[in-house]
């Protein structure tokens, strides 16, 4: 295994290991994706659900602009490794 692949291991497993934890403190984990606009990205909650949110600059807050359907979550989370 290269130095470059055990990297990318130990910063998956550190993300995989924030989220759990964040989802486990009762709190939503930001899912930032590159090809969403730059003021928006994912909260996936700790009932599983994910939403599309905006941020507000100003008042330091994120609006739902969209629930994900139970199916289209699942297949974010496959897409980003996240299962």
């Amino acid at each position: 295994m290269s130095e470059l692949e055990v990297l990318e291991n130990v910063g998956s497993n550190a993300v995989h290991r924030l989220r759990a934890e964040t989802l486990n403190a009762g709190q939503p984990f930001m899912i930032n994706v590159a090809d969403l606009p730059k003021d928006q990205c994912y909260l996936e909650y700790p009932d599983h659900s994910i939403h599309l949110v905006s941020y507000i600059k100003g008042k330091n807050d994120f609006v739902s602009l969209k629930k994900l359907s139970s199916k289209d979550g699942t297949l974010l989370r496959k897409r980003l490794g996240l299962v």
